[in-house]
């Protein structure tokens, strides 16, 4: 969250709408308050805007969990991009997949942070449009509804990819239940198609959201507009949906230097990943939606937890002798994930400037100056041994930040692009082709492949499994590549097809099967919910 954030959420602490078993009142230990799910009332426009900041300090939570390092594993290890090479753990059956179980730690992060967003956002839904926030106007009434209805959709949209049909919930939790059922998916879809249509069209533009906080702008909704509509098979919708953000003329992909690092050698396409550049008053004209974050030590409250998306992806390089932690060489990684054989040798053409050394780093050079390692300063550091899996493996940059005043790299203190134009454009694509328009989504993936200098296809290029491999290339290490092949169906052809022969033998894919395609529904909830069937996804 970013610091900004916080000065609203001191000042309305008693209005912050995290599920609790306590509340803000004087009497905070009387009996009685413990079944308070909720704040009785929102009323005027400060309460509400105190919460709905608190919706975006929950959204973080989703990216900055750290007390499992592993976290963000989980949404790439055991698909078709990467091999697991020092896993923490909770990453294990996402690629041991005969170990995913009903009582699995991701899946039950995944149910209880949704449903934690959902009943935050039916607070604020159920007190706007009720009689007692009359004092506000009504746009400004409905433009706090569609900014928590956009979160609500947001979070339906997760679990619906994740678990299918699961329970709705339009109205705060207000004390214990055990009588939830599942919805069937249609259901939920018509959920999330509600929640989002109704942000497109209440929500300002990006152009209007004038403030100093980074807010929920219509665009975020048409965007994941466009991937809900995939997902649910109208094709047609998902192309318009593309359509109303790429013809808006507010966002342009980046095709040339800007920002930090702009006199130094470097491609567009890079740029858009260095500190200091991701945002779009820093010159980021793709971003469409950036999570902004500032290290709590400079600004306290400007980030939840401690991000572990640098020590996941970056290589080990500092375990090996004459080698020194660097800037450009994106800080101190862990090496909890490595990218595959296809990846790294088989996937970009030649000239592609998302593959190039600012973008994916490939060669070290020993640069430790300690006299000891004189002989061989300035050398190339040779790959051999297990060097090339966990300690100088090739590894992306998007996620590098470095730290003078925190070498260990305890955490990760950068903005999280969360959409950007370049993958609605791969959504017009997908939702072109899947509608025959070949000769159209073969034109609109060349206008990201002319942005990276990479050869232009033609319309008999075009195919799923096509463009899957573009979004490896334009989208790798930003997408949640675990949901893209669930939604599309394909995660158990890619990951057999393309993460094969992992070098650790005890790390290689096991057990995928097609109903993996869903995750399990978490054994604990299943437990508690004593007077209702929650049915278990099958074969788990």
């Amino acid at each position: 969250m970013h610091l900004r954030y916080s000065h609203y959420l001191k000042a309305f602490a008693c209005l912050f709408l995290f599920i609790t078993t306590f509340s803000c009142a004087e009497e905070f230990l009387d009996e009685e308050v413990l079944n308070v799910y909720a704040p009785e009332t929102l009323t005027d426009e400060p309460g509400f805007e105190a919460s709905l900041i608190g919706l975006y300090n929950h959204m973080s939570q989703f990216y900055t969990r750290s007390d499992r390092q592993g976290w963000p594993a989980v949404m790439q290890v055991g698909t078709d991009i990467t091999w697991p090479v020092q896993p923490e753990g909770i990453e294990t059956p996402y690629f041991r997949y005969d170990q995913l179980t009903s009582d699995d730690a991701g899946a039950w992060f995944i149910w209880d942070w949704s449903y934690r967003m959902i009943n935050n956002t039916n607070i604020i839904i159920q007190n706007i449009e009720s009689e007692v926030a009359n004092s506000i106007t009504d746009d400004r009434r409905n433009e706090i509804n569609a900014e928590a209805r956009f979160f609500r959709g947001l979070a339906y949209h997760t679990l619906a990819t994740a678990f299918a049909g699961v329970p709705i919930i339009t109205e705060p939790v207000t004390g214990p239940r055990t009588d939830f059922v599942r919805a069937p998916l249609e259901d939920v879809n018509t959920v999330i198609e509600e929640d989002l249509l109704y942000a497109a069209d209440n929500l300002p533009t990006i152009s209007d959201r004038t403030g100093e906080l980074p807010r929920a702008n219509r665009h975020m909704a048409n965007h994941l507009l466009s991937e809900f509509y995939l997902r649910t098979g109208d094709n047609a919708a998902a192309e318009a949906q593309a359509d109303i953000v790429i013809e808006s003329g507010l966002f342009s992909l980046v095709t040339e230097r800007y920002g930090v690092n702009s006199g130094e050698p470097g491609t567009p396409f890079a740029d858009m990943f260095y500190y200091g550049n991701q945002r779009r008053n820093q010159g980021n004209t793709e971003a469409i939606w950036v999570l902004e974050a500032e290290n709590p030590r400079d600004l306290p409250g400007g980030q939840t937890n401690s991000p572990q998306q640098r020590r996941v992806w970056g290589a080990s390089y500092h375990q090996k002798p004459g080698m020194a932690i660097a800037d450009s060489l994106g800080g101190r990684g862990v090496a909890r994930l490595r990218l595959n054989n296809y990846v790294l040798y088989d996937l970009y053409p030649e000239g592609d400037m998302r593959n190039s050394r600012h973008s994916i780093h490939r060669q070290f050079y020993y640069n430790n100056p300690d006299p000891q390692y004189n002989s061989i300063y300035g050398e190339p550091v040779p790959y051999e041994g297990a060097d090339t899996v966990i300690i100088i493996p090739p590894y992306t940059l998007k996620w590098g930040h470095f730290d003078p005043l925190d070498l260990f790299g305890f955490g990760h203190w950068k903005d999280f692009i969360l959409m950007r134009l370049g993958e609605t454009y791969l959504f017009r694509a997908e939702a072109e082709f899947k509608q025959g328009k070949l000769e159209e989504a073969a034109a609109t993936i060349n206008i990201l492949r002319e942005r990276a200098n990479a050869p232009l296809v033609e319309a008999a290029d075009i195919d799923l499994d096509f463009i899957l491999d573009e979004r490896i290339r334009e989208l790798l290490a930003e997408e949640n590549r675990r949901f893209t092949l669930m939604r599309t169906g394909t995660l158990v052809d890619r990951a057999y097809a393309h993460n094969g022969n992992n070098p650790i033998e005890q790390y290689q894919l096991n057990g995928l099967t097609e109903k993996h395609l869903l995750l399990p529904i978490p054994q604990r909830e299943i437990d508690l919910n004593k007077d209702g069937e929650l049915t278990q996804n099958p074969d788990y």
